[in-house]
């Protein structure tokens, strides 16, 4: 890989994390990732689901992360630090991410809210 190249396997690691979470999401027998013959307030509750979904998934991550950091400062024999840090950065990580999907979906409302009709 040279520098500068986009690296297509997060990438795709990304499409299919967000498929799952997706799939988890939905209803059993609705239809993922294709346009469903459903009223549009089915499709927002499932939007609504899986935010929600996302963001617990992220406070629960935040939460672990602390717990184990907490565990290892007690003297916890069977936590590492390398394990605290490796859980702290995660949980981190995921924080920053769903603070960029935020921004991106502020973003997408405001050009939305400033096109002419």
């Amino acid at each position: 890989m040279s520098i500068g190249a986009i690296d297509t396997s997060r990438i795709e690691a990304m499409v299919a994390q967000l498929r799952a979470a997706s799939a988890q999401a939905a209803p059993p027998g609705a239809a993922v990732g294709k346009l469903a013959d459903a009223a549009p307030a089915a499709g927002k509750a499932d939007f609504s689901t899986a935010l929600k979904s996302s963001l617990d998934q992220v406070n629960r991550m935040q939460q672990d992360s602390q717990q184990l950091a907490q565990r290892f400062a007690l003297g916890d024999n069977s936590v590492s630090l390398s394990d605290a840090m490796i859980s702290l950065q995660k949980s981190g990580i995921a924080l920053q991410q769903t603070i960029q999907v935020r921004n991106k979906l502020v973003e997408a409302y405001q050009t939305i809210m400033n096109m002419g009709m």
